[in-house]
């Protein structure tokens, strides 16, 4: 699948509460629902069980996975890519280590971050309606200014944060190539039907 297709719903993983088989089974539930491409993002995980994790997503799944800030992982497991924060070894930097064809995708959340994109496939940018933070919304940077960022990174950008069926349109109106959620499917009691819900609501 072209890079720019599958970023069209991102969905990102969110924790282990039902175990690796669970998140398997939600991340499998969500690609049926229309996720063309799934993040492997998981807190605190020991390197050989996040390996062990991203392969059976890898075997899984028939879209790419993306390792959330670990190419080291991503390349065991065989994973198409990695997505870097801007904490994390630059985009720039890991191009010039992995192989032809390995996908970076690369966060930017203001214009001094813009720099952190040098390199990448592709940017997430946000948190566009909000970054959840304890019980209340923060941070949006605004759908301008999601546009205004990606244009000056010139790369195909995705929106992240507070992102649900509701607003993931406005995104796509705006020029962006898809959007990224975590909650909205990963937390949703039918991953499949809250993936096909917001597939909808972006359009084609």
């Amino acid at each position: 699948m072209p890079i720019p297709d599958a970023l069209r719903l991102v969905a990102i993983t969110d924790d282990l509460r039902d175990r690796r088989a669970g998140l398997v089974a939600r991340a499998k539930a969500a690609v049926r629902g229309g996720a063309t491409m799934v993040q492997l993002r998981l807190e605190d995980i020991d390197p050989r069980d996040l390996v062990a994790i991203a392969r059976a997503l890898v075997e899984a799944l028939p879209v790419p996975l993306v390792v959330n800030a670990r190419a080291d992982v991503a390349l065991a497991a065989g994973a198409a890519g990695v997505h870097v924060g801007t904490d994390d070894i630059p985009a720039a930097a890991l191009r010039r280590v992995v192989p032809p064809g390995f996908v970076i995708g690369a966060s930017v959340g203001t214009e001094d971050e813009v720099s952190n994109a040098a390199g990448a496939d592709y940017v997430g940018i946000g948190p566009v309606f909000g970054a959840v933070r304890g019980p209340e919304p923060t941070g949006a940077i605004g759908v301008a200014e999601f546009t205004r960022l990606a244009r000056l990174t010139g790369l195909p950008a995705i929106g992240i944060g507070g992102i649900d069926e509701l607003n993931a349109r406005q995104l796509r109106e705006a020029g962006a190539s898809g959007v990224a959620v975590i909650r909205a499917i990963f937390a949703a009691p039918d991953p499949e039907r809250a993936a096909r819900a917001l597939s909808s609501a972006i359009g084609s």
